[in-house]
């Protein structure tokens, strides 16, 4: 019994590691944070991205990404990340 515990942990583990994978961006933003506040360039993201139809609720910089919180059709919202120069969804 002892030996089924760590083979069904390291399972779990196995199968919990995509889900916990970080996305990849560039990390070159379009405004020089020397003139913009944090708070300037998520707005400038936000605005962004609904004008390509994302219909976000709110956006700010993550790990080199555009991390956005949009609203999904049935009313809940999901984290979706971006490209912060082409706007390209990041999987």
């Amino acid at each position: 019994m002892r030996a089924i515990l760590p083979l069904a942990l390291a399972f779990f583990a196995a199968a919990a590691a995509p889900a916990l994978a970080v996305p990849a961006c560039s990390g070159t933003f379009a405004l020089d944070m020397d003139y913009y506040t944090e708070a300037d360039l998520n707005e400038f993201n936000l605005t962004l991205l609904r004008s390509i139809g994302v219909d976000a609720v709110r956006a700010e910089i993550w790990g080199g990404c555009i991390r956005a919180f949009v609203r999904l059709p049935d009313g809940s919202e999901e984290m979706q990340f971006y490209e912060p120069l082409n706007l390209r969804r990041v999987e």
